[in-house]
């Protein structure tokens, strides 16, 4: 892989996507990053950015712009996921990410990554983890050199963006750290800054195959379990 990383992201203007961008931007071996979306991020000041408004349902409009990157982030997902329909949550979180990987494959993109859950899998009875699960089975199946999931617990938010039963959670889920060890440790909150570091940071690594990334890695107090081939 290229010493100097060009990156093109979705879901940028997300929670996640924003920090994980602010942290790309500081990054002196990343040279490029491209993103992509519906409206444009303001207050992006880095000279390495550069946006292009897209229709991210409609692959024609997009595809031009992937050749020539090393790394493609995809951190697009529905910010209230009981709030969608199922058809709805489906489209946004699976299918949208499934083809823009496609297309990033097709472009000679090496790295993908790709902000999923904590539980996902094909063979789960939950539609949410069950979808997040086929999702990376299809990104499996496209064999990119380097597939980083990112599998977080709950994301805490400075901010309560969705109401009481956010509220609730980012006030006790933090108190739960404490009591959570060994195997449990993955279930620990993440706070939103530090994902998208460890998104933005792990740009660089030098792994090969498919890993799966959870709260220790995020804290950065282990090296990620790459599966190699």
């Amino acid at each position: 892989m290229s010493k100097y990383k060009s990156v093109v992201m979705i879901g940028a203007t997300g929670a996640v996507g924003s920090e994980a961008l602010k942290v790309l931007t500081q990054m002196g071996s990343v040279k490029r990053v491209t993103v992509l979306g519906r409206r444009h991020l303001d207050g992006v000041g880095s000279k390495k950015v550069e946006q292009h408004i897209v229709d991210l349902f409609d692959p024609e409009t997009y595809q031009t712009f992937l050749p020539g990157h090393t790394t493609a982030i995809c951190t697009l997902g529905v910010g209230e996921p009981s709030k969608a329909s199922k058809e709805q949550f489906t489209k946004i979180d699976k299918d949208v990410p499934l083809q823009f990987a496609t297309f990033c494959k097709a472009a000679g993109v090496e790295h993908f990554q790709l902000l999923s859950s904590i539980g996902a899998s094909s063979k789960s009875r939950s539609f949410f983890l069950r979808s997040k699960g086929e999702l990376e089975d299809g990104l499996e199946n496209l064999a990119f050199e380097h597939l980083s999931l990112f599998h977080p617990s709950m994301i805490l938010t400075p901010k309560n963006r969705y109401g009481l039963s956010q509220a609730v959670v980012l006030a006790v889920w933090p108190l739960l750290g404490s009591i959570l060890f060994g195997p449990m440790r993955k279930l620990r909150g993440i706070k939103v800054a530090d994902l998208g570091a460890a998104i933005a940071r792990n740009v660089v690594s030098s792994g090969t195959g498919t890993e799966w990334l959870e709260w220790d890695d995020f804290v950065g107090s282990r090296t990620p379990s790459v599966q190699r081939g």
